[in-house]
């Protein structure tokens, strides 16, 4: 083999091992885990939202129960797909005292309309750039979305997961606190 060939077959090589590395690191965020020592809840407590109906939420009044926090968009499509699920997981854990709180980072117009087509049995707020700013305080580094954050009692974040996540996923987390 010539120097040039080895040169190629040295570069694919290594092409080959980052490109495993990169989509072994992806596929490692994407999972449910703890958020990270640096996540945490920040501002999320003296936050105040819009609602659909043009109500306000005070995210203080949520503390005190464990919550799931989702932040999600009309125009997201694992979000839509995954919001049956997480509302499956508020009718039944509900009375077990967990919370759930859908935060639409998306205007109200486009919001309500969905909300008429889906209802949700959770209560919906508009996040706005406030609610981009903290899914990143809570470890939603890249920005996507859906992004889900569960949070204990006394309003420490305690799993979250970037990506769709599903009935089954919230209910092992609900059973852990």
């Amino acid at each position: 083999m010539n120097k040039g060939g080895r040169r190629a077959l040295l570069f694919g090589g290594v092409a080959l091992v980052a490109g495993g590395a990169g989509a072994g690191w992806a596929w490692h965020r994407s999972r449910g885990e703890p958020p990270q020592p640096q996540a945490s809840a920040g501002s999320l407590w003296t936050q105040r939202f819009a609602r659909p109906d043009g109500s306000e939420l005070a995210m203080s009044s949520l503390r005190g129960k464990p919550l799931v926090l989702n932040f999600w968009a009309t125009w997201c499509a694992p979000c839509l797909k995954e919001l049956p699920q997480i509302d499956r997981f508020h009718r039944e854990f509900q009375p077990k005292g967990w919370q759930v709180l859908g935060l639409a980072l998306d205007k109200a117009q486009p919001v309500r309309e969905f909300l008429a087509k889906l209802p949700l049995s959770f209560p919906v707020a508009l996040g706005g750039l406030d609610g981009t700013d903290v899914a990143i305080e809570l470890g939603n580094m890249q920005g996507a979305l859906p992004f889900t954050v569960v949070f204990d009692a006394q309003g420490t974040p305690r799993w979250h997961k970037l990506g769709e996540t599903s009935y089954a996923e919230l209910s092992e987390q609900a059973r852990k606190l």
